[in-house]
């Protein structure tokens, strides 16, 4: 083939490559800017795990969710949700016999997989609303990223970080709306401007998904007049990489502090060295997942004997990333650091 043939055949191979990703990216089906779910019947509804009904609870056409197992979902069909707004009325009745304490768990999952292996959820706990124990009543509205963060493992390693006192009603209705945007993400009630709870840095490793209804054992869970809402998403994407030197600031309730991180990492292994606030020349362990990092380091704490332990857990984004970090019986807070160039 002549050097001309060559080139008009290379030519043509481009132009049908970028034919066919037009037509492909034309084929793609685009998210609609809202979607209505009025939630008086279960034709939208995929179920998991649990029985749907058609009822009318308080005033209002519903659907009302019950399981025999643990828990289970009602998936709304064709729904991708990446970011933008989820809003519904829900309410919970426990049906446990008087003087058995049950709070009762009714919530929405987002950027769910369709088989519930992953998800991302805001859940309602209206009994501990009303407990005389304040810690109970900490304990009012939970957020959880499944299967690797539930509720006690964040509650444990980040007390009061994850979930928070609101003023439910329960068997009330309760409207509940999660505004999410990248990995932040932010609940409100009952149409208060303020935030009930907020979420700076969700754990969840997939960034769109299904968007489900979520009920609990030993009770009923009713759900009424969902929108979505959806929008733009952040220009974000997961796999940043952990490895190089990072100028860290640590911004707590006992202070601001700085230091320097130099990390290497091996598949999902990350060791390095921690030089600044806290000591000098500080080994660091942790982990790695897609970009997710949880780092662990000793030192000294300023002007005090003994040794305390720093954690930090967050996401690499390109050259910049940020979390939470807690220095042991010492201090809480949030850490942001840019790397070197």
């Amino acid at each position: 083939m002549s050097r001309l043939g060559s080139t008009t055949f290379a030519v043509g191979i481009v132009l049908l490559s970028l034919s066919a990703a037009q037509t492909t990216r034309a084929q793609e089906p685009s998210l609609p800017s809202s979607q209505t779910f009025t939630l008086t019947d279960a034709k939208d509804l995929t179920l998991q795990g649990v029985k749907a009904e058609a009822v009318e609870y308080r005033g209002r056409k519903a659907i009302r969710l019950t399981t025999e197992e643990e828990f289970g979902f009602a998936f709304l069909k064709e729904t991708q949700f990446h970011d933008g707004t989820i809003e519904a009325d829900i309410a919970t009745k426990t049906l446990v016999p008087p003087g058995v304490r049950m709070p009762g768990f009714t919530g929405i999952a987002f950027r769910a997989r369709p088989d519930a292996s992953r998800y991302e959820m805001f859940y309602l706990r209206p009994g501990n609303s009303r407990s005389d124990d304040q810690a109970m009543r900490n304990h009012s509205v939970q957020y959880v990223s499944e299967p690797d963060f539930g509720w006690e493992k964040l509650r444990r390693q980040w007390p009061f970080i994850y979930e928070s006192y609101a003023d439910l009603q329960p068997e009330e209705w309760t409207h509940m709306k999660i505004e999410v945007h990248g990995r932040h993400a932010e609940l409100f009630l009952n149409n208060s401007p303020n935030p009930s709870l907020v979420v700076d840095g969700l754990k969840g490793e997939d960034l769109q998904g299904a968007v489900a209804l979520w009920t609990y054992a030993r009770e009923e869970s009713y759900f009424s007049n969902l929108k979505i809402t959806n929008t733009k998403p952040d220009p974000i994407q997961n796999g940043g990489e952990a490895a190089g030197t990072w100028d860290v600031k640590y911004a707590s309730d006992a202070g601001a502090y700085t230091g320097t991180m130099k990390l290497v990492r091996q598949n999902s292994t990350i060791v390095g060295i921690w030089s600044g606030a806290f000591g000098p020349d500080q080994p660091v362990n942790g982990v790695w997942r897609d970009g997710y990092v949880e780092l662990t380091f000793s030192g000294t704490w300023p002007d005090q004997p003994g040794t305390v332990t720093a954690t930090l857990a967050g996401w690499v984004d390109e050259d910049t990333a940020k979390g939470r970090m807690k220095v042991e019986g010492r201090a809480d807070g949030r850490w942001s650091a840019v790397r070197r160039k």
